[in-house]
């Protein structure tokens, strides 16, 4: 497995960007420098983040979230 995370990344097992394996290793995320734990899906080479948005669901029984534009960094939590 390569020391880098991948460039896109999903916690939602239906999409087509879901790795389980990279997600049990442990992905921390920096959105403009700051520490986010609450990033459901994210893009590095486009530059953004898609955030949960509280407790409230959609009507398909999906988190609503909110995609923000800006500098996104990935990093491996534990070194394998």
């Amino acid at each position: 497995m390569s020391d880098t995370p991948p460039d896109r990344l999903a916690t939602n097992p239906k999409s087509p960007f879901y790795d389980a394996a990279i997600l049990e290793r442990g992905v921390g995320i920096r959105f403009k420098g700051e520490e986010k734990t609450n990033v459901d899906e994210y893009c590095v080479s486009e530059g953004w983040v898609r955030l949960s948005v509280g407790k409230t669901l959609d009507r398909h029984g999906n988190p609503m979230t909110v995609k923000l534009q800006g500098a996104v960094e990935p990093y491996f939590r534990d070194i394998a």
